[in-house]
């Protein structure tokens, strides 16, 4: 470890790989502090086609697609007997028609060792204490895994600590969402009895009044991840007594035609509660935010990697300007652009919750025009202002439901 580079990233998930992987593109020194050691298991496992763009223009591509990762084609919605499937090859964008299910655990530690592969340093088991920023230099502080104290000078600090949330913890930055309190539990099981076109798509139900809602995500390896989605008190119920809810719901999944009656728990299911949360900045003297250092919303549209990959990318572009001398509009630029995309993704979740997008969904008669423009924003095209479902997000779901239930 040196003591100077041009720019820190704190954490290696795939934010900070992309954000590592594009400044050394560009010529610069940058190293990855990262608190623990990789491969590591996170959840978030369902990939939106525009990540690809991203993947592909740094050359990270091929190192994900080593990993032979589960194809995704579409996403599939259950609500009681209705089924609304949508297919990313019959969308209103032009781009990628399938993307990945993956292990996070294989896919960050994929992204981080073809980083290092381009010339990104990382420091894994280096936990960052102390960041002081200033117009001149950043001063990193960090401890590594055998107790040593370091001190890191840089030009720049880009944070990308994910749920650790570096910054905006260090610097005061935090601040509630504006969401309902939610939760989840969730494991992976065994999954050996999918038909061929199950395992290429996301199965999501929708049940309890639009509240709560059921995931399967199938892997390559013949394995699941399943997940429970609903307010903090029926997540703690579905969580009690040895997740015996939990896995009652998940053993009677609706429309899998009993794919997960028999089978095996991999790990005692996981909890987590209240995982919506937002910043009262994104950026600052010297640093930058981006994936869930800035926000996350819900994980109801797997948003969460696009918004990462995308948010890694821009904000080093944006570092790579700033340190060649030229001028940064960090709120036009960056601020606004982030902003845009996860606006788009929460006028969604609020549709989804509030029950808009079940009426949508799952009309009878719907307009293959409409739902291709929605299939669009479920790939993670939320930046393309040509398909009103994206420039009109906060108006068009409650308005288009209302016509629906009133025709």
């Amino acid at each position: 470890m040196k003591e100077r580079y041009d720019v820190v990233v704190i954490g290696a998930g795939p934010a900070g790989a992309v954000a590592a992987t594009r400044l050394v593109k560009d010529g610069f020194s940058v190293i990855v502090l990262e608190k623990t050691a990789f491969p590591r298991f996170v959840i978030g496992e369902s990939l939106l086609p525009k990540c690809m763009d991203y993947l592909e223009d740094l050359d990270l591509l091929d190192a994900v697609r080593a990993q032979n990762f589960q194809v995704k084609t579409g996403v599939a919605f259950y609500h009681d007997d209705q089924v609304c499937d949508f297919l990313f090859d019959s969308q209103y964008a032009e781009g990628w028609d399938y993307t990945y299910q993956v292990k996070r655990a294989d896919f960050d530690h994929a992204l981080i060792l073809e980083a290092e592969k381009k010339g990104v340093e990382v420091a894994f088991k280096t936990e960052v204490t102390n960041v002081k920023t200033s117009d001149e230099e950043q001063l990193v502080v960090c401890v590594d895994e055998n107790g040593n104290e370091h001190q890191i000078k840089s030009h720049f600090v880009v944070d990308a600590s994910g749920y650790g949330r570096v910054l905006p913890r260090m610097f005061n930055l935090e601040k509630k969402a504006e969401s309902i309190p939610r939760g989840s539990v969730f494991a992976h099981v065994k999954d050996e009895s999918r038909s061929e076109k199950a395992s290429e798509n996301i199965f999501v139900h929708a049940f309890r009044d639009n509240t709560a809602w059921i995931w399967s995500i199938p892997f390559s390896d013949g394995t699941a991840s399943v997940g429970v989605v609903g307010d903090v008190d029926f997540i703690n119920e579905c969580d009690a007594n040895d997740s015996a809810l939990f896995k009652e719901l998940v053993q009677s999944f609706p429309g899998l035609e009993g794919r997960f009656e028999e089978t095996t728990f991999l790990f005692e299911p996981k909890k987590l509660l209240n995982y919506s949360i937002s910043v009262k900045q994104m950026h600052g003297t010297g640093y930058v935010l981006c994936g869930n250092s800035t926000e996350f919303l819900d994980p109801i549209f797997s948003s969460g990697v696009t918004l990462a990959v995308a948010s890694g990318y821009e904000a080093a572009g944006l570092v790579r300007d700033h340190l060649k001398g030229e001028k940064v509009d960090w709120e036009q630029d960056y601020v606004e652009f982030l902003k845009h995309g996860i606006e788009v993704f929460r006028s969604y979740v609020n549709g989804w919750y509030s029950g808009h997008l079940h009426t949508i969904f799952f009309t009878e008669n719907g307009n293959p025009e409409f739902k291709k423009q929605i299939c669009s924003v479920l790939a993670g095209h939320v930046w393309d202002e040509s398909n009103p479902f994206i420039k009109k997000h906060k108006t068009i779901l409650p308005t288009l439901a209302k016509v629906i239930s009133i025709s």
